[in-house]
């Protein structure tokens, strides 16, 4: 109950008990608790307006990184004797207990004071015009995060009065799934762009690697002229053509459901899906090609293909959003909205796979996608987990393994590359060995 309450029932049960039993002494029990409460009344401050302002010391960073919240907290209406003021914190945050400090201000003196470390509550004393500053830290995994205000509870010195007002702070943090630079990534794609890049056209004309033999054209460079080919056919002259280098159409599409992501005990594979996404964004990006993702979870998340850093931004606002999920509709590979990617494009296909994936993936690739899949491993991810002596254990992790095995091979032998990525070593590595220049069975069917 309230305290105000409560003492004003109290006093006017005094008062009437004076009054109907004509004694004195309920009505001399009675006087302390009036003046308390008069004085108490006259001391409700008679206007209540408090402003905010929020900086964060970063507005992007990586996973559990600290970042320092610093709140001014200003009193533009009339002196306040106790305010408890209580940082709001968007679900997912902690604060840390790391060293803070608070500075009130008033006119051009700022005096120091000390408090709590790392505290996002703190009781003081606002006078008029009177501005107070604290600083707080904070970390949270990947996702997007908003703060919108603080919460700030006016009491008057004697505790009679009570009032909560919503202070707004508007703020935002994106803490961004880790990117791991990868340097080069090889894929051929059968289309591509019009604008030069590094992914070889199959189209001659100015590039860097031998496409064919035609006949000499004024305007070629004398070095362009193939001597040998010139001296066997006498009758025209012949040059070199090199094979042209564009930029590409890339669809990334992250596997977001649950039942493929999800293992016991509350391990996930999803953060390492998350992060081999970011990584191939950014890479594939930074070679000029045109980029779009799409979340394939319980909902279709779709980044609009583009280009550059700009591009990179959204795609990593994205991830950083990104959420596993299960829907009916989404359970399976088949409702894959392939009229978002352009024909003949390249998809990169980011899943640990489930076994009724390898039909709507070879359906992409008659289509004519050019189908890169890249799958963390779930079986060597969950029997990390799992006890390595067990004899049952051991036995279920071979058969697993060997389904596993026919699954990629299969993939395979649709023309669909695949990297069976092990989580235990680091993803540029793995593009590095697998994807840092044309595959031998790329090669060896003329693309």
């Amino acid at each position: 109950m309230n305290r105000s309450l409560f003492l004003s029932l109290l006093t006017y049960a005094l008062l009437f008990a004076g009054i109907v039993t004509v004694q004195g002494e309920f009505i001399a029990l009675a006087l302390p608790l009036v003046a308390y409460l008069l004085v108490g009344y006259l001391q409700v401050p008679e206007k209540i307006k408090l402003e905010a302002t929020r900086q964060l010391s970063l507005e992007r960073t990586s996973p559990d990184s600290n970042v320092d919240v610093t709140v001014t907290v200003t009193n533009h209406g009339s002196s306040l004797e106790e305010v408890l003021l209580e940082d709001i914190l968007p679900a997912g945050l902690t604060v840390q207990s790391v060293p803070s400090s608070s500075t009130s201000t008033r006119g051009a003196t700022a005096p120091q004071s000390a408090h709590r470390l790392g505290d996002s509550r703190h009781l003081l004393r606002l006078a008029k015009g009177e501005s107070y500053t604290f600083t707080y830290t904070v970390s949270g995994p990947r996702g997007g995060y908003v703060f919108e205000a603080l919460e700030a509870q006016v009491n008057d010195h004697l505790a009679v009065s009570s009032s909560k007002v919503r202070v707004e702070a508007k703020g935002r943090l994106f803490v961004l799934p880790p990117v791991t630079r990868v340097r080069h990534i090889a894929i051929r794609p059968r289309r591509t762009r019009v604008y030069a890049g590094m992914i070889p056209a199959r189209a001659g004309g100015t590039g860097t690697e031998f496409f064919g033999v035609r006949e000499y054209q004024p305007g070629d460079p004398p070095s362009a002229i193939n001597w040998r080919a010139s001296a066997r056919y006498t009758e025209a002259l012949y040059a070199n053509e090199f094979q042209q280098e564009r930029v590409a159409d890339v669809g990334i599409v992250l596997d977001g459901r649950l039942r493929t992501n999800e293992f016991g005990r509350g391990h996930s594979l999803f953060e390492y899906s998350v992060q081999a996404a970011a990584s191939i964004a950014d890479g594939l990006l930074s070679q000029g090609n045109r980029v779009g993702l799409l979340l394939y979870a319980s909902y279709l998340g779709w980044t609009l293909p583009g280009y550059g850093k700009i591009q990179r931004e959204r795609i990593l606002h994205a991830l950083a959003n990104a959420k596993a999920g299960e829907s009916q509709v989404f359970s399976d590979l088949e409702h894959i909205p392939t009229r978002l990617f352009p024909s003949e494009s390249q998809i990169v296909f980011i899943s640990p796979l489930a076994e009724d994936d390898l039909k709507p993936l070879i359906q992409l690739r008659a289509q004519g996608y050019d189908v890169l899949v890249v799958s963390p491993n779930p079986v060597k991810f969950e029997l990390s987990y799992l006890p390595s002596l067990n004899p049952n254990v051991d036995l279920a992790g071979r058969v697993i393994h060997m389904e596993r095995l026919l699954l990629l091979q299969r993939l395979q032998r649709a023309n669909i590359h695949v990297l069976d990525w092990d989580v235990r070593e680091p993803f540029d590595l793995l593009v590095k060995r697998r994807l840092g220049r044309v595959p031998v069975w790329l090669r060896a069917i003329g693309r």
